[in-house]
């Protein structure tokens, strides 16, 4: 049997294709099968599944930020794993764990109403200790290991090209993401929360399959090497300079490290934020739900603009530019967020959320092999990837706290535009580490 696990089904070097297209694409369709573990998935649930369960906007909001706390704590643990197990079993795993709890939220309900009559206790309690712990399995499973081991996979089989290959990549996961909504909530009014779910988790467990099959963790593995190169002359062995490979400590100890990370989590906080919370912000500002739904389209139509135009580009520009612009998305956005009853308000918000995920599309990718190397590529990122999930978990309880204390969102606007002032001053020597002098 152990035997059997470790053979592989498929050759990369026998492929008549160079096998990191395969990876290319069949990693995509892996971040792609994430969404039932992310924000912009579990938001079309929030109002059936609460009603159902008995628990109020901020309860169920609570649950998802604890839970998600939780997920961002031992994330990191999941980067390790990738390290050491490479990305088949990484992968297979957690679509397989993320599979399964998909069926346990579908069954939510029914688990909440039989431990109350096990109990006798009849509190909402049940329900929130529930989704708590639904939620942080959802969380790791899908936004944390399931995401970060398809797309540094990606990553790892691509090296001079890895910027134009992410650009197909970003094109068709914006376009799957911006549309999921309706999808889901098409599957939700047709058939019913608890059987989209069950839907949802069906598929998860058959790609588990396709993942185990397809998945290798690297070029050089297998003999070939990265961007499909036959060979390096001996010119080009000669001048080539092989990049420091960081490990995660190293890495901690690097300013561009720390100002990459929270501007990406900055990304994470405002979008969950809007998007748990986005027909509530409009409501209050006077606007209907059909306004508030709208914003998605545009809002991904830039976002999809800037990412395949500046991926090409990130094989050829300097990271550094980058992260300036998607800090300037960052101010549009809040600024957006702050005259949102304004004439210009919606423009600037759809503007800047649509520069914020066009650029988190870039950076998060191409950003962390570049600046530190693939060897440790999945303890970076599983790190990296605990501060997105605690900024994703913090947001709708603050988003949700700012409206309760102060009458609106708009605190939201002044506590990122401060934020974002910090991270640019912080971000001013934030330089490649590989390369001290990189702009």
């Amino acid at each position: 049997m152990a035997n059997f696990l470790q053979k592989p089904l498929i050759d990369p070097a026998k492929s008549p294709i160079f096998y990191g297209y395969v990876i290319l694409f069949i990693g995509t369709i892996g971040i792609y099968c994430s969404i039932p573990g992310q924000t912009i998935g579990v938001s079309v649930f929030t109002d059936p599944v609460k009603d159902a369960l008995g628990l109020s906007r901020n309860q169920f909001s609570n649950a998802y930020m604890i839970g998600t706390i939780v997920s961002s704590l031992v994330i990191g643990r999941a980067g390790v794993w990738f390290d050491v197990y490479g990305a088949r079993y990484v992968a297979f795993f957690a679509a397989i764990t993320l599979g399964v709890t998909l069926f346990l939220c579908s069954w939510s309900a029914i688990m909440s109403s039989y431990i109350k009559e096990l109990l006798s206790i009849d509190t909402w309690m049940i329900p929130f200790g529930l989704m708590t712990v639904l939620f942080f399995m959802l969380l790791f499973a899908g936004q944390g290991v399931l995401t970060m081991a398809s797309r540094n996979v990606i990553m790892i089989w691509f090296d001079k090209n890895r910027g134009k290959v992410n650009s197909f990549s970003s094109v068709a996961l914006s376009f799957g993401f911006s549309s999921s909504p309706l999808w889901v909530n098409a599957l939700i009014e047709g058939y019913g929360w608890e059987s989209t779910w069950q839907f949802l988790a069906i598929g998860l467990l058959v790609f588990s399959v396709f993942i185990y099959t397809f998945y290798k963790i690297s070029p050089e593995k297998h003999g070939l090497l990265p961007d499909g190169a036959k060979s390096l002359s001996s010119d080009e062995k000669e001048k080539k300079v092989l990049p420091k490979q960081f490990t995660l400590e190293e890495a901690k100890k690097e300013r561009a490290f720390w100002m990459y990370g929270l501007t990406l989590a900055f990304n994470s906080f405002f979008i969950t934020g809007l998007t748990f919370h986005v027909v509530s912000i409009f409501t209050h500002e006077g606007f209907v739900k059909e306004d508030a739904i709208a914003i998605f389209l545009p809002g991904s139509m830039v976002a999809v603009t800037v990412s395949t135009i500046f991926n090409f580009l990130s094989d050829y520009l300097p990271l550094k530019l980058y992260l300036f612009l998607m800090l300037l998305g960052g101010f549009l956005a809040s600024l957006g967020f702050l005259f949102l009853s304004t004439a210009v308000g919606v423009p600037m918000l759809i503007a800047g959320f649509g520069i914020l995920g066009g650029f988190f599309a870039v950076l998060n990718a191409v950003a962390w092999p570049r600046f530190f190397g693939r060897a440790h590529l999945g303890s970076i990122t599983g790190k990296i990837m605990s501060f997105l999930i605690l900024a994703s978990a913090l947001a709708p309880s603050i988003f949700s706290l700012c409206l309760s204390t102060f009458g609106s969102y708009q605190m939201v606007g002044y506590l990122g535009l401060a934020f974002l002032v910090f991270l640019v001053i912080g971000s001013i020597k934030a330089n490649n580490p590989q390369k001290k002098n990189d702009f």
